[in-house]
């Protein structure tokens, strides 16, 4: 498992080259946003939130935000560390978290959620490719996260590793003990 510095340190040199590679799709902006995501994705939105980290020590007095989020998953969780599943994790409980204070501060003039939701529906209508390049700058810097902790698919549920040893236990016992080792 790779070392926070470790971890932000590879978000830092990869962050401009995974946007020069965008540059095809959008140009300069696609390729801005594709790496302005990127390091977003690596330094605020990282697997790691499920743990007292780096990641979210940068969120200041707002990394209050992730106590919750920090008590429900365990680390290397599949919710937390999973492919897709993680990133979309992240991102619902923090578009959740946006929700509730819209709501909460409404009073005090802040935007209710319903237009935060309808900012969010045009800003997805308006410009689609420049939000699918976001996500997918947000979910290439969880992918180098889980590779670099050797693990690109999150530790695997107990369910399917009881499975899988049942299944090995099976075709082992088939296996006459005078022929062990031949074919």
């Amino acid at each position: 498992m790779a070392s926070g510095s470790s971890h932000d340190r590879a978000t830092w040199v990869l962050a401009l080259p995974f946007g020069l590679l965008c540059w095809p799709v959008l140009g300069w902006i696609g390729s801005a946003t594709a790496a302005v995501a990127f390091l977003i994705g690596g330094l605020l939105l990282s697997p790691d939130l499920d743990t007292r980290s780096r990641p979210t020590g940068r969120w200041g007095p707002l990394q209050l935000l992730w106590w919750p989020y920090r008590r429900v998953l365990r680390h290397r969780s599949l919710l937390s560390h999973g492919p897709l599943l993680g990133t979309l994790g992240r991102l619902a409980y923090g578009g959740g978290l946006a929700m509730v204070l819209a709501w909460l501060l409404a009073p005090w003039g802040a935007p209710p959620p319903s237009d935060l939701l309808l900012h969010a529906h045009q800003l997805w209508r308006q410009h689609p490719s420049l939000v699918l390049l976001a996500l997918t700058g947000l979910e290439t810097s969880a992918w180098l996260h889980l590779i670099q902790d050797g693990d690109p698919v999150a530790k695997t549920p107990r369910l399917l590793r009881v499975l899988t040893r049942r299944s090995r236990r099976r075709r082992s016992r088939r296996r006459p003990s005078n022929q062990v080792g031949r074919r």
